[in-house]
């Protein structure tokens, strides 16, 4: 039986050569552009889905969140505006502070393969499917580009440093996380941070990881960072209406799920490699790097889980915090008590 989910549209067809018939057409919209480094692993993400289909599966892409605003998205594929949301957990925090620890656990993982294997290895999986089935949505994955670096004029070789640093930060738990510190975080948007930088207003920022941050030029005021980050490793995620997904066969679940783990590997590849050419150019052009110990980072982590146990104000928000102790712990970076 031929299935459309767009309700009205007439969208099933049948491919002509090897008249194979399509069965699906999924709008997913993502905030990224097309010419990003993640945009471009997006649209190979689903070109790969309707190749490994045999065209049963056909995409239809929003870039740059041309539908609904990016924190919109999520609705609009619970709502049959779209089909999925390739945009990020973090978005969705004024609905459950538990989408916070999908998004961005802060302080949590070194690396993105650590967070990848706490999904994938540590019960992660289980846990967050909960919480997104509660919304009416199916997480199929995340994709993490890697660590973020802090943009500072001053050094910042560990957490004595952070004591009065009066920097840029994004509002919500982070803002908890480096008061905890004796940081003073101040909410603003980034188009603002330039003006402050040079006024002095700030000493610094929070921004992205170190070659985003190199290509909009923030290196060129200020002349230290954290490399490799410590602080926080976003991920973006995708994620599918749950009506639409449990109408899909197992095969072409299981394709969408194979698609998104190359993406998701790939992604985190990619960015490395480009990370790491940002950091040789910064340092060759008198930029500090300052690499934490891990007994540094062990300080910083702790922190931090005291703003996740304040944070996680739900009973959904509380068992993913426990599930990342636990592994936290099974991996050696947390002594749960």
């Amino acid at each position: 039986m031929i299935r459309t989910l767009l309700a009205g549209a007439g969208l099933a067809a049948f491919v002509v050569s090897g008249a194979v018939a399509q069965e699906f057409t999924l709008r997913i919209q993502t905030h990224l552009s097309p010419e990003s480094v993640s945009g471009k692993n997006a649209a190979q993400f689903f070109d790969d889905i309707q190749v490994m289909s045999g065209g049963r599966v056909a995409i239809e892409a929003f870039y740059s969140s041309a539908v609904v605003k990016s924190v919109e998205t999520f609705d609009a594929a619970v709502n049959g505006i779209l089909d999925g949301d390739m945009t990020g957990g973090a978005y969705q925090t004024g609905k459950d502070p538990a989408f916070q620890f999908v998004g961005d656990i802060m302080g949590g993982y070194d690396t993105p393969w650590q967070m990848y294997a706490f999904l994938y290895n540590g019960g992660g999986l289980e846990v967050a499917e909960k919480l997104y089935n509660e919304y009416g949505m199916q997480l199929i994955g995340w994709w993490i580009p890697g660590q973020e670096s802090l943009a500072s004029s001053k050094p910042l070789n560990g957490p004595d440093d952070l004591k009065n640093w009066k920097f840029r930060s994004p509002p919500g738990m982070e803002t908890m996380i480096f008061a905890n510190m004796g940081s003073s975080p101040v909410v603003m948007d980034f188009t603002e941070v330039f003006t402050a930088l040079e006024s002095g207003i700030i000493d610094g920022a929070d921004h992205s990881n170190l070659s985003t941050s190199q290509s909009v030029g923030l290196y060129d005021l200020v002349k230290n960072a954290t490399y490799p980050g410590f602080h926080s490793m976003p991920a973006d995620h995708f994620a599918i209406n749950k009506s639409v997904w449990d109408s899909m066969p197992e095969d072409i679940q299981r394709i969408i799920d194979v698609a998104m783990q190359k993406l998701a590997f790939r992604t985190t590849l990619d960015f490395q490699v480009d990370i790491q050419r940002a950091a040789n150019e910064l340092a060759e052009n008198g930029v500090a790097l300052s690499n934490w110990s891990a007994e540094d980072r062990a300080v910083f982590r702790e922190a931090a889980i005291k703003a996740w146990d304040e944070f996680a104000t739900t009973q959904l928000a509380k068992d993913l915090v426990a599930q990342h102790k636990e592994f936290l712990g099974k991996i050696g970076l947390f002594k749960n008590q």
